[in-house]
């Protein structure tokens, strides 16, 4: 299988996957609202610098979807309160024909539920991904690792689709991983966004510098173990060292710790945050559940404080 790929916000971690795959002889479009970016990327190919040297990439990028044509996989990386309309716009360009799935490798819980209201179930699989990339300028990604991606169906289990799909991924340089539990693995992913993307925007601080202050390393363990219970009463058996562990890998050595979070970056853009789908969704599933989850909620108030600056009241 040899996939043409669409990828719905080029952001810095959108780059990342189709600047991967397009390096090594996939058929990728990165679709973006940037129209400055847009015009880098076509004029100068992708720049990537940091992890494996600074090379220039191959790749093409437009603003309009309608300009990709019908194709077999649309990567969702653009942000959790852009969904609809990005994945909507997508539907009505006709990029979603014949057996065209997504994959969502957005930050937080809900998104795969939000896409299937838009284009049906069907056609949507979830993903996660240890992978770490910033915005540097207009064209130009840096990339801080090199971990492993997983995908899945929602309902469960390895279907044909999602290991055609992870092997021809692998075979052109994303390291992706067929998950028979990919709700399981998304509750993992959460953990590390609900440890430490918070704190590195209220902060300002990379995520290793804030875990290398003890105060602000607790922080992140005790918001990691709040949401333990909340992941159990979801039906997700996630156990406390297993959460530590995912989270371990990402702050550890060879991990992305030298980066800001992608919330640290909306903040300092000005940016609405996704903080409502990351600890604002322990938060409100802890509720449902009966669960207290006051260090989360703590960090949901202090980002939309720091969000009051500069949102519209």
């Amino acid at each position: 299988m040899k996939p043409k790929v669409a990828v719905l916000g080029a952001g810095a971690m959108g780059c990342l996957f189709g600047g991967e795959l397009a390096e090594r002889g996939l058929e990728v479009t990165l679709i973006d609202v940037w129209q400055e970016h847009v015009d880098a990327i076509n004029r100068d190919g992708l720049r990537v610098v940091g992890h494996r040297g600074d090379r220039r990439i191959g790749v093409s990028a437009t603003t309009d979807p309608a300009a990709c044509g019908p194709v077999d996989v649309v990567l969702v990386h653009c942000k959790a309160a852009s969904t609809v309309a990005a994945v909507s716009a997508a539907r009505d360009a006709g990029l979603f024909d014949g057996d065209t799935v997504s994959i969502s490798f957005q930050n937080g819980l809900g998104n795969e539920e939000t896409i299937a209201g838009v284009i049906g179930a069907g056609r949507v699989l979830g993903g996660v991904t240890a992978q770490g990339a910033s915005i540097e300028g207009p064209g130009c990604i840096h990339s801080y690792a090199d971990l492993p991606s997983q995908i899945g169906e929602m309902s469960g289990g390895v279907s044909d689709r999602v290991r055609a799909i992870a092997d021809a991924f692998s075979k052109h340089g994303l390291e992706t991983v067929a998950s028979a539990d990919i709700r399981h693995d998304i509750w993992k992913k959460l953990m590390v966004n609900v440890g430490v993307s918070a704190m590195s925007g209220i902060t300002n601080l990379t995520i290793g510098e804030a875990v290398a202050i003890p105060e602000l390393k607790a922080m992140c363990y005790g918001a990691v173990a709040e949401a333990v219970p909340v992941a159990r009463a979801d039906g997700v058996g996630l156990t406390p060292a297993e959460s530590r562990n995912v989270l371990d890998l990402v702050i550890g050595p060879g991990g992305t710790g030298n980066n800001r979070s992608s919330l640290c970056v909306d903040i300092l853009n000005h940016r609405p945050t996704e903080v409502d789908v990351i600890n604002g969704a322990v938060v409100s599933r802890g509720t449902r559940h009966g669960i207290e989850t006051p260090i989360n909620a703590n960090l949901v108030a202090l980002v939309k404080g720091i969000e009051s600056h500069y949102l519209p009241r």
